[in-house]
């Protein structure tokens, strides 16, 4: 059985970067197609793989600003010749989907959300405070556009499967197709619990207008909290002006510094709305608990009142009111890792081929064995957190 995956853009490491690695540890012969590669960006272990660019790759602006691409993403995408291989295996949060299989090949979908830009129901939480007039109006007739794109493209997905049942029901609602729900991967050993906490709060995000990072902020300033902000990103410049003395940028850190900043944190603050989130389960795996809006992924990796808070209203005053009140409590370090690891890479693996088997046609799912035990060592090998 010949095996090809497909990514949308590989200029980042961050989470659906790593579900792509948890993937292709199960195809490990596949070449990976995708739009536009960094390798600097990319573990060094993947400069073995067999990656497949589109001619974006040699423009930088196609790398710092990828959404102004995404017309000419889509038509990479749809030119491909896969006829060669027998599944295709997409991870797509945009245009990957829209690959063009031939009547032999099945195409699966791991959906990590529908485009958010083109079917969010509040746009302007993805516009920066520089974007004008003129560029709103453009912007949303692009997105005119881009929900059709979306919407036709997903009827080429074979089988969807979601990152989340917050990402099931969008799949249901836009593209109204079924999915089944294989959560991501973390890599809960990387992680470990620590008796030592200092007295700051955490935040792990890429610095975009949508991760809401200025509610966080703004909370802290307000209860004089101390506040370390690991990432960054296009808002980093306007994010720095409304943050108190209180609050440090550190900007993107190695994996084994955030892990080590995790597990020394009071809470981690997740204000915005996500599909999944990788980070509140890093946390919970450190035995720290959460602080996060109660919609979306959320809601699915945090118990509310026992691995940490669920606040209610995306404000400051509602945030505030959570972090005070987790002040308060005393949350249990052991019961928040063993919640994490429901989360588990070996966890993912075993459901996402669990569910290969069950959807695929008996021809495809018939090669598809089970993941191997991994082998357990004592090293750890770390990588570049990249929250861009």
């Amino acid at each position: 059985m010949k095996v090809a995956l497909v990514h949308d853009r590989l200029n980042v490491y961050a989470g659906s970067e790593r579900v792509l690695g948890h993937i292709h540890e199960l195809f490990p012969n596949a070449p990976v197609f995708t739009s536009i590669a960094d390798m600097d960006c990319l573990p060094k272990s993947w400069k073995s793989w067999d990656i497949h660019t589109s001619s974006l790759q040699r423009f930088s602006l196609a790398h710092r600003n990828h959404r102004l691409f995404l017309p000419l993403m889509a038509l990479y995408f749809e030119q491909l010749d896969l006829s060669e291989y027998d599944l295709v295996i997409s991870s797509s949060h945009c245009a990957a989907k829209s690959v063009i299989c031939g009547p032999n090949t099945v195409h699966v979908c791991y959906c990590h959300s529908p485009l958010r830009y083109a079917w969010t129901t509040d746009p302007a939480s993805f516009y920066s405070k520089r974007t004008n007039r003129l560029s709103k109006s453009i912007m949303a007739a692009a997105m005119h556009w881009a929900r059709l794109w979306d919407y036709c493209s997903a009827a080429r997905v074979d089988c969807f499967i979601a990152n989340s049942n917050t990402t099931k029901d969008r799949i249901k609602k836009y593209y109204r197709r079924e999915a089944d729900v294989v959560y991501p991967g973390v890599d809960i050993f990387r992680f470990q619990i620590s008796d030592d906490i200092g007295d700051y709060y955490l935040v792990l995000s890429r610095l975009v207008p949508y991760k809401k990072i200025d509610l966080a902020i703004n909370a802290a300033n307000k209860l004089k909290r101390r506040l370390i902000i690991i990432g960054s990103g296009p808002d980093e410049r306007l994010l720095r002006k409304i943050a108190g003395p209180t609050i440090e940028f550190r900007g993107n850190q190695p994996d084994y510094e955030v892990a080590n900043t995790l597990s020394h944190c009071r809470a981690l603050l997740f204000p915005g709305e996500e599909d999944f989130g990788l980070t509140p389960v890093e946390a919970q795996a450190c035995g720290r608990p959460v602080v996060a809006y109660g919609r979306g992924g959320a809601t699915e990796t945090v118990i509310d009142g026992i691995t940490g808070l669920l606040f209610k209203e995306p404000t400051v005053d509602s945030l505030c009111e959570s972090i005070v009140q987790l002040e308060s409590m005393t949350l249990n370090p052991t019961r928040a890792r063993k919640n994490a690891e429901h989360f588990s890479i070996e966890a993912f693996k075993q459901s996402f081929c669990s569910t290969l088997n069950e959807r695929l046609p008996a021809w495809i799912s018939g090669h598809i064995p089970p993941p191997a035990a991994p082998a357990r060592t004592d090293e750890v090998i770390y990588e570049t957190a990249n929250y861009r």
